[in-house]
């Protein structure tokens, strides 16, 4: 459910408004259905909320609830985590990552948390992406960003960007390049997959005029990766993405967060979903924060959660599909 002050209960709501389906599978909520009854009460939204317990049967045109907090409702404040918001926050995460690894679900769709109110928690975590690499033994994994029109990975994530050019190494270039194409054939069914890779520096360096990071690191990296897929670069960033979404590339992997989330998020502003590549477990999410500042105004969109579980439901088929 996400922070539980944040939008995370109004798009959840939306979502099952809108009659989710995607195949064999069907959605259930781990979470607070105190605060989503709260929440539709507020913002005059259907509330069909029933109890579910792994096992149960899921019956159309219901919100299942796996009950992991009882939060009280009326002395929430919208836009505002505490301590108890946010150790609910955290502990539907870690409930989610058991019940995947219990076997009793399929995978996860997760909508927006606070990084800030994580730490208020105990949690030392920057994000969705560290905490679950941790809760799942995972050391190698990267965010994606993907959409129809565009797919990212990053070299770096939370980095501040004076730190990045010591980041981008040869070796964490490769391991991009690697995690991407196999995600690319595992998760996403493309058996030849096409990678471009992006410059450091503008223009690319231009021969090494306005940095050397290509000649030096980004190239020999993708030259060392040429058994892995179709990869192409280091290309200007300023071009790149605008190739990409034009469909000559199946993704881009970018050195740093803006350089990959800016292009992204001009394309798939709406629809645009978060993926972690990388884990033993299925992991979308929304692509946008808690938007605390209409948390309960009913304005939310939930497009980019029925995105989420859109992509999710497909991954987890293909890697069915790759096993049998």
């Amino acid at each position: 459910m996400g922070c539980p002050v944040g939008i995370g209960p109004e798009i959840i709501l939306r979502f099952f408004a809108a009659h989710p389906a995607a195949g064999d599978f069907l959605p259930v909520v781990l979470g607070d259905p105190g605060v989503l009854i709260h929440t539709a009460a507020a913002l005059g939204l259907p509330a069909p909320v029933v109890s579910w317990l792994p096992g149960d049967e899921i019956k159309a045109g219901t919100i299942p609830v796996r009950a992991h907090s009882s939060l009280a409702p009326e002395r929430l404040n919208w836009g505002r985590p505490d301590e108890d918001t946010a150790r609910a926050m955290a502990g539907y995460i870690e409930e989610a990552v058991r019940l995947i690894q219990d076997k009793v679900l399929s995978g996860m769709v997760t909508c927006p948390i606070s990084k800030a109110a994580l730490r208020l928690a105990g949690y030392p975590y920057p994000g969705h992406t560290e905490m679950l690499a941790d809760l799942t033994g995972t050391g190698r994994y990267l965010m994606m960003m993907a959409g129809d029109r565009l797919r990212v990975t990053l070299v770096t994530i939370h980095e501040p960007l004076r730190r990045v050019p010591a980041l981008v190494t040869r070796e964490s270039v490769m391991e991009c390049i690697r995690i991407t194409a196999r995600a690319l054939r595992e998760d996403f069914a493309i058996a030849k997959p096409e990678l471009a890779v992006a410059g450091l520096n503008p223009h690319s360096g231009e021969q090494g005029m306005f940095g050397d990071e290509e000649l030096d690191i980004i190239a020999p990296a993708i030259e060392a990766c040429g058994n892995e897929a179709v990869v192409s670069g280091p290309w200007p960033p300023d071009t790149v993405f605008h190739r990409a979404a034009a469909g000559e590339f199946d993704a881009v992997v970018a050195m740093y967060h803006d350089q990959g989330l800016i292009p992204f998020k001009m394309v798939h502003f709406a629809d645009g979903v978060n993926v972690t590549l990388g884990l033993p477990i299925v992991r979308t999410s929304v692509d946008h924060g808690t938007a605390y500042d209409i948390a309960g105004q009913g304005r939310a969109d939930c497009s980019s959660l029925q995105a989420a579980w859109a992509l999710a439901a497909r991954i987890v088929a293909n890697r069915r599909n790759r096993v049998h």
